[in-house]
């Protein structure tokens, strides 16, 4: 694999309950004025729809649980929501900023 290539994300468990690992913290950061995901020497911009997610995953909602929130909140269709879902937090789980328990 180069450099160039990406990942492929992890298959999430629907059952599967998200949730930050030790060390990785949602935090709004006044100096950038807006929602970051912090990790040891990382840093992530959030936009208002991971805030939206990441808010959620607690561990103790499923992502089943997530989704269907999502797209009650936003009156969206839960295939969609599922999909954007699933892709966001795959390849946060790639980057060990987010663990599936």
């Amino acid at each position: 694999m180069t450099a160039d290539t990406p990942r492929p994300t992890p298959a999430l468990d629907p059952a599967g309950r998200p949730t930050l690992p030790r060390g990785v913290r949602l935090k709004h950061d006044e100096l950038r004025g807006g929602w970051v995901l912090l990790a040891p020497e990382r840093l992530l911009k959030l936009d208002a729809v991971s805030v939206e997610v990441l808010k959620r995953c607690t561990g103790e909602a499923s992502l089943d649980a997530i989704v269907d929130d999502l797209a009650a909140a936003f009156a969206a269709p839960r295939e969609r929501i599922a999909a954007d879902v699933d892709a966001m937090l795959g390849g946060l789980v790639a980057k060990r900023l987010v663990d599936m328990r």
